[in-house]
C-alpha cells in the first residue's frame, strides 16, 4: 500500500513537471495557427475546415483554450462544435438507407399537403394507401408527421366550405356600409351580391335608411335578376319584419347571421374592404350623387373587368380570353374608376 502511495505522488510530481510544458507547447501551436491565418491575403481572415477541426480538437484536449484565443469569438467554436455534431449524426442516421431515403424528401411532404387539403376527411392510413399505390414506398407513420396540423375544428371548416361551394349558385347576400362627406353627414349603402360569381346585384345610396327604402330596393334588384334560394344579412334594425316578409314574398329563404359575427356574411364585408381600398380611401364624397356615380362606376369596372383571387383570376361577368392577338397590335390601357384602375387590351397598330 505504501509503496502505491508514493508511485502516485511520483507521477503527481512528473505530470506537474511536464503540464507547463504542454500548455506551452499547445499554446505555441494554435497562436502559429492563428499567425497563419492572418497572414493570408484577405482583408479578413479566412478560416477553412481545417482551422475548425483544429479548434474544435483543441477545445476537447486543453482547458486553457479560450485564453489563446484571438479573432474568432469562444462561442464561434462552440457552434462549430455542434455543427460538426450534427453532421456527424445526420451521416450515421443515413447510412445504409439507399434509396428509401424518402422521408427527407420534400416534393413526398408538399403531396402529402396536397392530399389533406384537397380531402379534408382522410387520414394518415387512407393517403398511405393512396402513396403506396403511386410507388412511394413510406411508412404511415411518417405521414403522420409530414401532414400539417390542424385546429380540432378544421375539419368541419373544410365541410361547411364544401357546403357553400355545392351552393352558391342560390346564395345572395346583402349588407350597409357608411361614408361621411365632405360636412360629414352620413351617407348609408345597402348593396346585393351574389355568392357564385361574387357579382354585385344591386346597390344604392341614401341619408335615411329605412325598412320600407329596403324592402323597395330588393323588389327593384329582382325585377329582372333571377331570386336566389338564400338570402343572409345581418341583425341590423333596418332589417326587420317586412324585410323578411319581403323576401318571402319572393321565394326567398331569409339568413341572419348571429350577433357580433360578421365573418358569417364574410363574402359581402370582402366587398366593403375592396370597395373601400380601391375607391373610397381615395376620394372625399360631396354629396349623395357623387357618390352614387363614383360606385356605379366601380361596379362596372368590378364586376366586368376587376380579376379575382377567389374567382381562380376570372371576373364576375367572366370577361374573355383573347389566346392569339392580333399581328400588328399593341397593348393599351384604358382607364377605369377616374383613373384608379386600368384595364388592359390589344389595339390594332393601324
Amino acid at each position: 500500500m505504501f509503496f502505491f502511495l508514493r508511485l502516485k505522488a511520483f507521477l503527481q510530481s512528473l505530470y506537474s513537471i511536464i503540464n507547463p510544458y504542454i500548455d506551452l507547447a499547445l499554446e505555441n501551436i494554435v497562436l502559429r495557427q492563428q499567425v497563419t491565418a492572418f497572414k493570408k491575403e484577405n482583408p479578413r481572415p479566412k478560416l477553412t475546415n481545417f482551422d475548425r477541426v483544429l479548434w474544435v480538437f483543441i477545445r476537447r484536449s486543453w482547458k486553457r483554450w479560450k485564453n489563446a484565443l484571438i479573432f474568432v469569438k469562444p462561442e464561434t467554436v462552440i457552434r462549430w462544435h455542434r455543427k460538426g455534431f450534427r453532421l456527424y449524426w445526420r451521416l450515421i442516421s443515413n447510412k445504409g438507407k439507399g434509396k428509401d431515403k424518402l422521408w427527407t424528401n420534400k416534393e413526398i411532404r408538399n403531396l402529402v399537403h396536397r392530399m389533406v387539403s384537397d380531402n379534408p376527411t382522410w387520414g394518415a392510413p387512407r393517403i398511405h394507401g393512396e402513396l403506396l399505390k403511386l410507388g412511394f414506398h413510406i411508412s404511415e407513420r411518417t405521414i403522420s408527421r409530414f401532414m400539417p396540423k390542424k385546429e380540432p375544428s378544421g375539419d368541419k371548416i373544410k365541410k361547411w366550405l364544401a357546403f357553400l361551394h355545392n351552393h352558391k349558385k342560390g346564395i345572395m347576400a346583402m349588407d350597409f356600409f357608411t361614408i361621411p362627406t365632405l360636412f360629414f353627414r352620413q351617407l348609408y349603402v345597402l348593396f346585393i351580391i351574389h355568392h357564385d360569381m361574387r357579382r354585385i346585384i344591386h346597390f344604392n345610396v341614401t341619408f335615411h335608411p329605412t325598412t320600407e327604402w329596403v324592402t323597395k330596393q330588393i323588389d327593384k334588384a329582382f325585377t329582372v335578376e333571377k331570386p336566389p334560394k338564400y338570402m343572409i344579412y345581418d341583425r341590423d334594425s333596418k332589417f326587420s319584419l317586412p324585410v323578411t316578409e319581403t323576401l318571402k314574398s319572393l321565394n326567398i329563404e331569409p339568413v341572419r347571421t348571429s350577433y357580433r359575427s360578421p365573418w358569417q356574411n364574410g363574402t359581402a364585408e370582402r366587398w366593403v374592404g375592396s370597395v373601400r381600398r380601391e375607391l373610397l380611401n381615395h376620394v372625399i364624397i360631396l354629396n349623395q350623387g357623387h357618390l352614387y356615380n363614383l360606385l356605379e362606376e366601380y361596379v362596372e369596372y368590378y364586376n366586368n373587368d376587376r380579376t379575382h383571387y377567389s374567382l381562380k383570376k376570372e371576373t364576375p361577368m367572366k370577361r374573355p380570353i383573347i389566346k392569339e392577338p392580333p399581328g400588328d397590335s399593341t397593348i393599351i390601357a384604358l382607364p377605369r374608376v377616374g383613373g384608379l384602375h386600368h384595364k388592359y387590351v390589344w389595339k390594332d397598330a393601324a
